[in-house]
């Protein structure tokens, strides 16, 4: 059978594996569409995107529309005799006549969890800031409504110990050019089997926000361990030194931490003491010397073979690396070294917003409707989205 025709849509970095693996397929990428060039890097000077990098590189002819579903967009595509759309983490929504326009009538795409799971912008950072064991790639068609078109291929792989969301998008676009390259196969040879998705057991991954990268250290220190590696590099989990000796606050970044559980109290074992309220309560238990609890933000130093822990609502929370405003991440050693810690210094807790009847007020509703093929543009830098 003659090699497909293929139209690649992708925008950031994460995309480039498999438009690479594309190219030294067998199938003839016949055109690239990929975001606009914007301002990048920490000078913000207008630069292409890196997929767009790439097919200047090659010679391949580029699109780099505001509005995919303009009409002189869709002209071009339709000039390119496509057989088959390829779109991982493009960035914009896809309409109908784009979705439909290859001569087999769909496009492909990449997502990033084992849907329907984590459908929507963040499914990496997600699966991480839930506890999740495993995440994968899911090969799906296109449709009108986000990430919930019939699956056709997915492939699995283990969340590591620690590993963080730019760690697993790493491992997890290489895993999508794989999975891609199968499924194409799988087209071509007419053996590919499309499943509609469960819409019941849905779950939604909206963008991690700045507003969740403060650290609230009422929380689960595993919890918060969870939180500060999805949020790693960016926005990347926060947490505020309060000196008022000094009479100021110091805003820190925590990009890697481990945890620690408090010694246990009476009638608790050392397991018991380190498990997470979520997780199920043992049959057994050993009675051990009781053990005042210290106050979440509470601060030692060269405790337990740790130069720092901090405590939460329930365990210790063991920075590894820390960073100051300005300042480069740092081993913890490292930075403590070249940091004056004050001795009464403690970490702040968040003040919850509250209505006045005392309850927590509810964040804005998220949108979670409408394919966005490839999520938006500002978050496609740290991790697959969705598509």
């Amino acid at each position: 059978m003659p090699p497909l025709r293929l139209v690649f849509f992708g925008t950031p970095e994460i995309a480039v594996p498999t438009l690479e693996a594309l190219l030294a397929g067998p199938h003839e990428v016949v055109g690239v569409v990929s975001q606009p060039d914007r301002p990048r890097g920490r000078g913000r000077k207008t630069s292409p995107s890196p997929v767009s990098a790439v097919a200047l590189r090659e010679g391949i002819p580029l699109l780099r529309p505001e509005r995919v579903g303009d009409p002189e967009v869709v002209e071009a595509l339709e000039a390119l005799s496509p057989d088959l759309g390829v779109v991982v983490a493009f960035g914009q929504f896809l309409p109908k006549a784009v979705r439909e326009l290859p001569s087999r009538g769909y496009l492909i795409n990449a997502h990033a969890s084992l849907l329907p799971k984590f459908r929507g912008a963040a499914p990496i950072a997600r699966a991480i800031l839930e506890g999740e064991s495993e995440t994968g790639i899911s090969v799906m068609r296109i449709e009108r409504e986000m990430d919930a078109g019939p699956v056709g291929l997915v492939l699995r792989t283990p969340i590591g110990e620690g590993e963080n969301t730019a760690e697993l998008t790493g491992r997890l676009s290489r895993l999508a050019a794989r999975a891609i390259g199968e499924a194409i196969d799988r087209i071509v040879r007419d053996e590919i089997e499309w499943t509609e998705q469960d819409a019941s057991r849905a779950s939604f991954a909206p963008k991690l926000e700045k507003s969740d990268a403060v650290l609230d250290l009422r929380e689960h220190a595993r919890a918060l361990v969870r939180r500060i590696h999805a949020l790693a590099p960016r926005p990347g989990g926060t947490l505020v030194l309060v000196s008022e000796e000094a009479g100021k606050e110091t805003p820190l970044k925590v990009p890697r931490a481990t945890s620690q559980p408090f010694a246990p109290a009476a009638g608790t074992s050392s397991e018991s003491a380190a498990r997470d309220p979520s997780e199920p309560t043992p049959t057994t238990s050993r009675t051990t010397e009781a053990v005042t609890r210290p106050s979440p933000g509470t601060i030692e130093r060269d405790a337990e073979g740790v130069a720092l822990r901090i405590a939460t609502g329930d365990g210790w929370l063991v920075p590894l690396v820390l960073q100051r405003p300005g300042g480069k991440a740092l081993a913890i050693g490292d930075f403590l070294r070249g940091f004056a810690l004050p001795t009464e210094a403690r970490f702040a807790c968040p003040i919850e917003e509250r209505d006045e009847k005392g309850e927590r007020k509810a964040g804005p509703a998220r949108k979670t409707t409408g394919q966005t093929s490839g999520s938006d543009a500002d978050a496609t830098e740290d991790e697959m989205e969705s598509g």
